[in-house]
């Protein structure tokens, strides 16, 4: 029995991008940065809205602006393919750019994030997708 997959929300507001930024839970890799934030009564989707959601962000350090469309547009695929099988639920992640975003093998930008999410405890397999059923 596969785990359903989960709807997967943007973050668009700054403050939402700051509150994820603010509280220091991040795996750096070579081809992004992956913050991440527990949902609290303090900030979190509105009702009917996704449980999971995500920001994407490229400063000007990562290229011109044909560089950070690139890099973006591969950080969301990643996240499109990754996260509705495999992301945890009551959280926000926001994923960066880097330099290397942008040029890096896709499959290395897609165990980066792979990578990142295990790191922090929010990577679902089957297994624990069935426990956390009622």
């Amino acid at each position: 029995m596969t785990a359903p997959d989960l709807e997967v929300g943007r973050l668009k507001k700054r403050p939402e991008f700051l509150a994820v930024a603010g509280t220091r839970r991040k795996h750096v890799a070579p081809g992004l940065i992956l913050q991440v934030r527990r949902h609290d009564e303090r900030q979190r989707p509105a009702p009917g809205e996704p449980l999971l959601r995500v920001g994407l962000t490229a400063s000007r350090k990562v290229g011109n602006a044909v560089v950070r469309n690139r890099a973006r547009r591969r950080l969301r695929e990643a996240a499109r393919l990754l996260l509705p099988a495999h992301g945890v639920p009551g959280h926000d992640l926001v994923l960066v750019a880097r330099r290397e975003t942008a040029t890096r093998p896709w499959a290395d930008l897609l165990s980066d994030l792979t990578a990142g999410l295990k790191r922090l405890g929010i990577w679902r397999t089957e297994e624990t997708a069935t426990e956390a059923r009622p």
